[in-house]
């Protein structure tokens, strides 16, 4: 017979750790995926290039004179500097003619290729964009600036959709979180009512009922959110090697480090409540009994 309720208190506890774990595991996947997307849009967004097309005549010292001056622009990230010679190969190579010798002069124009610093809020960016080409347009040589203006606005959009998709379903998987974990808490906590029966039958008050209860609770919590962020991570790592994600996971550990924090202090703090919760509620329903 002891040996039923040892095994049946081993069971239930595992079930308890099991049922947090798997919930707290949907809600870090979430996570992640919105974090990665973030982190996909900001990318990709300085690596949109904007050339800026100097003067016919500017020549090598005064180009990179400018380069220095844009490059000194907090929100610029990186400047490179093409020659005519070297725009008029790339223009062949793309072209396969040669219409230098063709022409019989290069018309091409000098040009500086500049990347920006994409701000920690993606919306921002068009903001950061105006603020460049009005700062471009204060300095002397360049005649022309170009970049692929759709693909900025495109980005933003398809950002802001996955964004709120995911946001959404983790606000609800957080919800579903806050019932699941209570449930499998009160269950718990009901393969034990004869306990919390005998202790408030000596007189024992609610919060030395619920003490042992509330510790044992935070502690499936903090296993749940462990497990569930060892999980997260592997599932990340396995998705990155099978499916060639290009995703250098030594970059992100520290973003893993926080969704792990998250995921544990949500087992914690939703176990606890419904841990209080469930033992007063037990609590009530024997002092009405007596």
């Amino acid at each position: 017979m002891a040996r039923h309720s040892k095994v049946n208190l081993w069971g239930t506890h595992g079930s308890t750790i099991l049922s947090i774990t798997l919930v707290l595991w949907l809600l870090g996947m979430l996570m992640a995926l919105e974090y990665h997307s973030y982190r996909q849009t900001h990318d990709m967004q300085e690596q949109v290039t904007f050339r800026l097309d100097l003067s016919p005549i500017t020549d090598q010292e005064s180009a990179m004179a400018l380069k220095k001056s844009i490059e000194g622009i907090a929100y610029v990230k990186h400047v490179d500097y093409i020659s005519k010679e070297e725009a008029a190969k790339i223009f062949v190579d793309d072209l396969g003619d040669d219409f230098v010798d063709f022409l019989g002069y290069n018309p091409l124009s000098p040009a500086l290729m500049v990347n920006l610093r994409a701000d920690l809020v993606p919306d921002n960016q068009s903001g950061i964009i105006s603020q460049f080409k009005h700062d471009i347009n204060q300095m002397p040589g360049i005649e022309k600036i170009a970049y692929q203006e759709n693909v900025v606005s495109e980005l933003n959009e398809i950002y802001y959709k996955v964004s709120w998709f995911l946001v959404l379903f983790i606000c609800l998987v957080l919800l579903l979180s806050v019932v699941l974990i209570s449930s499998t808490i009160r269950i718990a906590l009901y393969a034990q009512r004869d306990t919390i029966r005998s202790m408030r039958m000596v007189g024992a008050k609610v919060g030395f009922i619920a003490h042992p209860f509330i510790v044992r609770g935070m502690l499936y919590g903090v296993l749940g959110g462990l497990i569930a962020a060892l999980l997260t991570i592997g599932v990340m790592y396995l998705f990155n090697n099978q499916l060639n994600l290009a995703i250098n996971l030594s970059d992100h550990y520290l973003w893993y480090a926080g969704i792990a924090v998250i995921l544990v202090l949500v087992g914690m703090v939703i176990s606890f409540f419904s841990t209080m919760f469930n033992v007063r509620r037990y609590v009530r329903k024997i002092d009405y009994e007596n």
